[in-house]
């Protein structure tokens, strides 16, 4: 059995370990990433498979909440166990830890999910390194965004995760406007505002392509996203493709600071959370202390 590595540290200590787990799901049938009373969400679905193997409450830490129909392949969460329930959970069958719950985690989603079977699934359990979170440790979240603009690209097979739209569009001019948001900017015309939290945020991508079977693909990258903004900014640049507005009228609109009635958001289903970044493992704690601080 492999050595256990220190884990990152959980507030008022007492030898807890803290847990990687990296997460893909279809958002379809899911009301959002966060518990919400009387609907299925992959937070509580992921936490109820996890409170049946450890016998107790399991609460997780996610990279990034997404909304209701959005999904993910490069999701990360972490949740804090004690060193006996790590060591306990391969029932004597001398595997590691973290293989045997990434084995029997798999089992139990396939049957707390019935047939929503293979809607979440976990590809790595690990322990995480000394002062890594989740959420405040990551350096960069990134998204992808599917539009297919006109009849002639939309397909039956691809229509849970791509946008059926009905105008052409400019990648150019999507890409002109795009570009002038990027960086450290206030994003409050483009988010729905969480009462106390920062709109500040670092967009490091924002663009379009083209692929080669004609359907555009957005990407966006920044250090954090407010609530509603990949959406938002999305929806703003369809203005921009269509030519209803000049490549400029977006960071106009950065600078109005407000939400207004020509803010909009793009349809959830083709948006995917496709990667989080961290540091190096000495890293994990200086960045979460960074990011808190920021945040606040």
């Amino acid at each position: 059995m492999n050595e256990l590595k220190p884990a990152a540290p959980v507030l008022g200590g007492g030898g807890f370990l803290r847990i990687r787990l990296d997460v893909a799901y279809d958002g379809g049938p899911f009301s959002g990433w966060g518990v919400q009373p009387g609907l299925r969400t992959v937070q509580g679905v992921l936490e109820e498979a996890l409170q049946l193997l450890i016998r107790r409450p399991v609460r997780v830490t996610v990279a990034g909440r997404t909304d209701a129909g959005v999904h993910a392949r490069g999701q990360v969460v972490h949740l804090d166990l004690t060193e006996a329930e790590w060591l306990g959970l391969n029932r004597g069958a001398e595997l590691d830890p973290a293989v045997a719950l990434l084995r029997r985690i798999r089992g139990a989603l396939s049957r707390g999910l019935g047939d929503l079977s293979g809607s979440v699934e976990v590809h790595r359990v690990a322990l995480a390194p000394a002062g890594f979170d989740a959420r405040f440790s990551a350096l960069w979240r990134r998204y992808s965004y599917r539009i297919a603009d006109g009849p002639a690209l939309w397909d039956p097979l691809g229509r849970s995760s791509t946008l059926w739209h009905k105008s052409p569009l400019d990648v150019g001019l999507l890409n002109e406007g795009a570009a002038q948001l990027l960086g450290l900017q206030d994003f409050r015309s483009y988010c729905k505002p969480r009462e106390g939290a920062t709109t500040i945020r670092e967009l490091q991508r924002f663009e379009f392509a083209r692929g080669t079977d004609g359907v555009i693909v957005a990407t966006v990258q920044a250090d954090a996203f407010c609530h509603n903004m990949v959406r938002s900014l999305v929806g703003s640049a369809l203005y921009v493709g269509e030519g209803v507005e000049a490549p400029g009228w977006l960071y106009e609109r950065l600078l109005a600071r407000q939400r207004d009635a020509r803010s909009v958001l793009a349809a959830p289903h083709p948006l995917v959370l496709e990667e989080v970044a961290y540091p190096s493992e000495s890293g994990m704690q200086a960045r979460a202390e960074l990011t808190r601080a920021m945040r606040a």
